[in-house]
């Protein structure tokens, strides 16, 4: 099996000469950490976009945590997936633990990635929802439901890869879907590229440019924005 991407980068350089369509207008892009945020800067570089992160966490199945459950999403919005549910007798209390858990860190990233900063308003804005790929598309589904209800104008999804049962069934949910990749046999995320090392937080605040906007804001210096590239 040979890697398609160099790493999340070169996905994201690669991603954005298919949404060129989205050039210059007041589109949001909304990067899902952490894998998802370097393929979401170069988006919204190439494209001259503002870059947001919309978090969101999946429901790990215990003792088999890339195997989702379901998923969780800023807003509080909470996805599930009945069939994995049932088909392996998990009690509706361990559902609760880890869905309770994984909401606590989504609100310890909220504060760490933006540092204070409220997140960009999508009301009546498109919005392109970016990720490194879709395995069983639990998050994303999650993403959808959470940002629809913030009332954005248009959701376009957009990945470097997923299986082509995801792709087709993110059709039926947003407005775009943009997939660069749609292999059978998908197995997992990673092996399509070369390099997946695990993209730590340091590096999501640095592509979003939170160290300096948190100095800027120390020193009583004028927001910049949300575009980290803008020096």
């Amino acid at each position: 099996m040979a890697a398609r991407f160099l790493d999340r980068r070169d996905a994201g350089r690669r991603l954005s000469a298919k949404l060129t369509h989205h050039a210059g207008t007041d589109a949001i892009v909304l990067a899902l950490p952490r894998g998802g945020v370097p393929v979401g800067y170069e988006v919204a570089r190439a494209l001259n976009l503002d870059l947001d992160v919309f978090i969101v966490r999946k429901l790990g199945v215990p003792g088999h945590q890339e195997l989702a459950m379901g998923a969780v999403a800023s807003g509080g919005v909470r996805v599930t997936n009945p069939t994995v549910i049932r088909a392996l007798g998990i009690p509706d209390a361990i559902v609760e633990r880890i869905a309770e858990y994984e909401t606590n860190e989504i609100a310890r990233r909220e504060q760490r990635y933006r540092a204070g900063r409220p997140p960009v308003s999508t009301e009546g804005r498109p919005v392109i929802v970016v990720d490194d790929g879709l395995a069983t598309g639990a998050s994303m589904y999650a993403a959808i439901s959470a940002i629809r209800a913030r009332g954005t104008s248009r959701i376009s999804i957009a990945v470097p890869l997923a299986s082509p049962e995801i792709c087709a069934d993110m059709r039926s949910r947003a407005d775009e879907v943009v997939c660069l990749w749609t292999p059978v046999a998908l197995y997992a995320v990673g092996l399509w590229y070369e390099d997946f090392t695990q993209t730590t937080d340091e590096e999501v605040c640095e592509l979003l440019g939170v160290d300096r906007a948190t100095r800027e804001r120390r020193a009583g210096a004028p927001a910049r924005g949300r575009r980290p590239w803008a020096r």
